[in-house]
């Protein structure tokens, strides 16, 4: 049986822009959520309160305020100072295997034995995440999708030690949420990540070799094959350097077939990191991103 509350504490370490999006859901749904950041506390707040605001003027906020939103969040330095009480841990900092073993096995100190721990890892083992852990089976992947808000999919990823009940809770938060779940089990780069990468790098690759523009490819996949987004545009939103990354790790694991072009490498090396930075295959000065 599935759990049908909605977590009454949540939990989310990291406030970049993931973070953020991750709490602004959860607070809005009538969680009481804490930001474990290390680093500009305020900074993090900032971001949710933005999120809600923009939420509010396109009409998606019926039952509460920003301001009553945003009372139901607070911030912490670390994750030791979490609350014990909490339901939900969702971990948000970057992909650094180093820096998420950190930050979940202090979440784990910190909570009851019953909270389920989860990862927003695009890319990395949740496998080998939970085995930094005492209790593996309260963990799993909770994989949201930039940005949070409006976007309709959550991927859960399982690990042979995930307990089925803790994979039921998350069901079932992700359909409060008003968002879709897929389950799959853990992989290199999951589901979603295996086949974004792949497909951003062969239209990085078609660039380079000047097979068509940054606008006609991503045109012939948006037309064509009905994508949302074209896959250069796609991944300036989530961002060259994070591309990269997961395509190294997923080069690392699956082999050359995801080497990264030289083409990422470069724009990567010289700050072209997307949207965030204001160029990457487009132009994000502008406000839909013209081509570059």
């Amino acid at each position: 049986m599935t759990d049908t509350q909605a977590p009454a504490r949540v939990a989310v370490i990291g406030g970049g822009r993931m973070g953020a999006g991750i709490a602004q859901v959860f607070a809005t749904l009538g969680s009481t959520v804490v930001i474990a950041e290390a680093g500009d506390q305020a900074a993090a707040r900032d971001r949710v309160a933005t999120g809600l605001q923009r939420a509010d003027e396109r009409g998606k906020l019926t039952h509460s305020t920003p301001a009553e939103i945003l009372d139901r969040l607070g911030t912490v330095a670390s994750p030791d100072d979490i609350p014990p009480e909490t339901d939900l841990v969702v971990e948000a900092v970057p992909e650094n295997v180093e820096l998420k073993a950190q930050v979940l096995t202090a979440a784990e100190r910190a909570v009851r034995h019953d909270t389920v721990i989860a990862s927003n890892t695009s890319s990395l083992s949740i496998t080998d995440l939970g085995k930094n852990l005492t209790d593996p089976g309260r963990f799993l992947g909770m994989h949201f999708f930039n940005p949070v808000p409006a976007s309709e999919l959550v991927e859960i990823v399982t690990s042979p030690a995930t307990a089925e009940s803790v994979v039921d809770k998350a069901v079932s938060w992700v359909g409060l949420l008003g968002k879709v779940d897929v389950v799959v089990n853990d992989s290199p780069g999951f589901a979603t990540s295996r086949l974004g990468v792949f497909l951003g790098l062969e239209a990085i690759r078609m660039l380079e070799e000047g097979v068509a523009d940054a606008e006609a490819i991503d045109r012939a996949m948006e037309l064509g094959y009905r994508h949302p987004m074209g896959p250069l545009r796609s991944t300036d939103l989530v961002g060259l350097d994070v591309r990269l990354a997961i395509a190294e790790h997923l080069a690392a694991t699956l082999g050359p077939r995801f080497e990264p072009p030289k083409l990422l490498r470069d724009k990567v090396a010289r700050g072209e990191l997307g949207r965030k930075s204001g160029s990457g295959f487009f132009d994000w000065t502008t406000t839909t991103g013209a081509q570059s």
